[in-house]
């Protein structure tokens, strides 16, 4: 099928209160479209706020049951959890209105600007917020179309994962867990990291490498030992812990005061308001895919001092009774070791509670997750556990979060399982003191925001 985007003028999203998806809708929007789209979190009233901040943005939202498709829709987008059974799908054929699906479309996008597409595993959304502040202050007048919503658009009153510049630069996020990154063809790949997420290593090796070839310039992360492989140009390239001399971007003398880490890329200063030494390598290598894009060290260090975060990375939601309490995305095994690692300088004492996001996942990943978060906890630290997270759909339930404390428990950490996470907090309540960090973790379930508000506000 042959969509050309010049010509589309009304598209409709199926799901378009999901991350990706709102946030190409946004996109269009503001390229002077006229979308609409629906979501079953619409016909549920789960939306939350997306659906009043997508409506402020110009884009029509309506249930999931076909009323807003009519003959003037020029384009459906469906997201891949869309099965060709749904209502909307069958009436869109009905009409004849060409259906795609949401890789496809930001391929297309992609293909229309000179795109960054940051790829990798771990910190997508992190790196993809970073470069674009990077960019931006550089004057480059860049667009963004990202999985996560960046604090300072979100203080704007918008969702903030999505945003129309109008200069030539565009950065998307390129996602591996569907495949979907082999459509890009970007002027710069950037690859971030590559560890057994979604897929074995193999699998994601393969996808990666079609990811390289298919860049017209790629930068990768040589402290990486699997990413380090697909190395093309090494003075492209960075290093955040001085095994690899060749790498272009040399991170170096890293510390952590407080919520601020410091440290030198190239002998150049950085300081940047965010936690962990993980946020060092994303601010490393959005440092150097800028710098392919003509942006100085020195222009990146200024811009990533004012850097203000993406929504639930690492996001401190304040300190209350001597208790800090962050919020975190993470979901995979060395996510969740990341965050616990970089609460540890703030912190006499880690408090981690997780909510694994999908049956076959957390079996997937099960040794992974086991041995990760193992290897971060001090002695003094717990993890705490609520059951995984169902959002529907055939599966076979054949594994607990319980099991994974149990192996954690086996490994003489302090873990914790309660089934039911609104009892949480009563039952951790006694675990928490003044110096304690309370870390709260975990993916793909919208009510996480209203959750980690509700324990923050009840401490």
């Amino acid at each position: 099928m042959s969509i050309d985007l010049q010509k589309i003028k009304q598209p409709f999203f199926i799901g378009v209160a999901g991350a990706g998806m709102s946030a190409i809708a946004q996109y269009l929007q503001g390229t002077g479209m006229q979308v609409s789209g629906s979501d079953r979190f619409f016909n549920e009233g789960k939306a939350g706020d997306i659906k009043t901040k997508l409506e402020a943005a110009g884009i029509r939202c309506f249930l999931q049951n076909g009323e807003g498709i009519h003959a003037g829709t020029d384009l459906v987008v469906a997201s891949t959890a869309i099965e060709d059974t749904v209502v909307e799908i069958k009436k869109a054929k009905e009409l004849n209105i060409p259906v795609i699906r949401r890789s496809e479309l930001l391929a297309l996008i992609a293909a229309s600007k000179k795109t960054i597409a940051v790829g990798g595993t771990s910190g997508k959304s992190t790196t993809t917020g970073m470069l674009f502040d990077v960019l931006q202050y550089a004057g480059k007048q860049p667009s963004v179309i990202s999985g996560a919503g960046l604090v300072s658009l979100i203080k704007k009153g918008e969702i903030g994962n999505a945003f129309v510049g109008h200069g030539d630069w565009l950065i998307i996020e390129a996602d591996e867990s569907d495949g979907s990154i082999v459509q890009y063809r970007p002027e710069i790949g950037l690859l971030l990291n590559i560890e057994k997420d979604h897929k074995e290593l193999e699998a994601l090796m393969s996808l990666f490498e079609i990811f390289k070839n298919n860049s017209r310039r790629f930068c990768v992360n040589q402290s990486n030992e699997h990413s380090r492989k697909l190395s093309v140009n090494s003075s492209n390239d960075f290093c955040v812990d001085g095994s690899c001399p060749g790498a272009g971007f040399q991170a170096t003398g890293f510390s952590q005061e407080g919520f601020v880490i410091s440290f030198n890329v190239n002998g150049q200063p950085f300081k940047i308001h965010i936690l962990g030494r993980h946020n060092m390598e994303n601010a490393v290598a959005a440092t150097a895919a800028a710098a392919l894009a003509g942006v100085s060290l020195e222009e990146a260090a200024a811009a990533l001092e004012n850097y203000e975060g993406i929504y639930r990375r690492s996001q401190i939601l304040g300190e209350k009774n001597g208790i800090w309490v962050i919020d975190d995305f993470a979901h995979n095994p060395v996510k969740c070791a990341a965050a616990i690692r970089s609460c540890q300088p703030v912190s006499s004492k880690v408090v981690a509670w997780f909510q694994p996001h999908g049956y076959t996942p957390t079996k997937f990943l099960r040794r992974e997750f086991v041995s990760e978060i193992a290897n971060a906890l001090r002695p003094q630290d717990e993890i705490w556990m609520s059951e995984i997270f169902y959002a529907g759909g055939t599966t076979t339930k054949d594994i607990s979060a319980g099991d994974l404390i149990n192996e954690l428990k086996a490994l003489g950490k302090n873990a914790y399982f309660v089934a039911d996470r609104n009892n949480f907090l009563q039952e951790a309540r006694g675990h928490l003191r003044p110096g304690t960090a309370l870390l709260l973790m975990g993916a793909r379930d919208p009510s996480l925001e209203q959750f980690s508000a509700n324990i923050y506000g009840q401490l």
